[in-house]
């Protein structure tokens, strides 16, 4: 049974649409020139927040203040996005936000999320000790955890999907960046529900292979890190749900080098002229990896929340570290 409905996703986009026009795809001429095939490229570096998790967080704040309304505020963790768009989400709503993050995590994104209003807390080393920590403190702040997967949130990002069908006409494949899995579910479920053909693969880190490992083995497998520079697909503990959605929906997942994905900004920026962060390249990476020769194919650009030391590594032709 599908997460949701074409009738829930309407309803959705109306409570996307207020915060967040319609991002534009394009068919880039040098891209489609590079790898002999047409491809598009989704922009949610366009939304408010540079990433299309915005979308997921107005979606589920929407549904907490209309059915839970003496809830306080939100608190979660994560490297960046998902944080901006609860901020933004909860600003919007009058809503409290507290952000965990790891030790070392971006500052231009821990700078984004404070200033669309969350209170932030570093804790842990990685992701996965920063969300344990966000869960130990949640009842005592009197705040509602939001965890990185969660039916609302993709019904949220899924907006996003729908548009991408709707304005790109037939494709052969689609190629997303898969870190908790909500985008790739959001794909999966609306590409489902429209009875498209579109074959939908993910894309992961070398670094950072619970996923496709998880893919592989047909249940969620944990790794005992994740430690790639691509910090919006840094999961070493996935979703059971989102494993199991993704193992019955998607074509395949594909791991990328580091360097690949590194070359893959580069590209994309060329090709493209857009501000693009490491997980939101990770989707042409894959085309580095598996040429689309002769196909119509899709990549979702995630986001262009890159920071701009980061940047300068990647632009003098290295890989920068995790």
């Amino acid at each position: 049974m599908p997460l949701f409905s074409l009738d829930e996703l309407a309803a959705a986009q109306d409570v996307v649409r207020r915060h967040v026009p319609r991002t534009p795809t394009y068919a880039w001429p040098l891209l489609a020139e590079r790898f002999g095939a047409e491809v598009l490229v989704k922009h949610e570096n366009h939304t408010p927040t540079g990433a299309f998790k915005v979308r997921g967080g107005l979606v589920y704040l929407d549904r907490l203040v209309r059915e839970r309304p003496t809830v306080a505020g939100v608190i979660s963790a994560t490297r960046g996005n998902h944080g901006q768009s609860l901020a933004y989400a909860g600003r919007a709503s009058n809503r409290r936000v507290v952000i965990v993050v790891p030790e070392g995590n971006s500052p231009g994104k821990n700078a984004a999320m404070r200033g669309f209003g969350a209170e932030l807390i570093v804790h842990g080393t990685d992701f996965q000790e920063a969300r344990e920590h966000a869960g130990s403190l949640a009842e005592g702040l009197g705040l509602e955890m939001v965890p990185p997967f969660h039916r609302d949130l993709v019904l949220g990002v899924a907006t996003y999907a729908k548009e991408l069908f709707d304005d790109a006409g037939p494709l052969d494949a689609v190629y997303v960046p898969v870190g908790m899995g909500s985008g790739i579910c959001g794909l999966i479920t609306v590409r489902d529900l429209l009875g498209l053909p579109t074959k939908i693969i993910g894309v992961v880190a070398e670094n950072a292979p619970a996923t496709a490992l998880s893919f592989a083995a047909g249940h969620a497998v944990t790794t005992p890190s994740a430690a790639t520079f691509v910090d919006g697909v840094a999961t070493r503990s996935p979703d059971p749900m989102a494993i199991d959605i993704i193992c019955r929906g998607a074509e395949r997942i594909i791991t990328v080098p580091e360097d690949t994905a590194a070359e893959a900004i580069r590209v994309t920026t060329e090709a493209t002229r857009q501000l693009v962060e490491p997980a939101g390249a990770l989707a042409l990476a894959a085309l580095l990896v598996e040429p689309p020769a002769g196909a119509r194919v899709a990549v979702i650009q995630s986001g262009g929340n890159a920071d701009a030391e980061q940047l300068a590594s990647v632009w003098r032709g290295e890989t920068p570290a995790p």
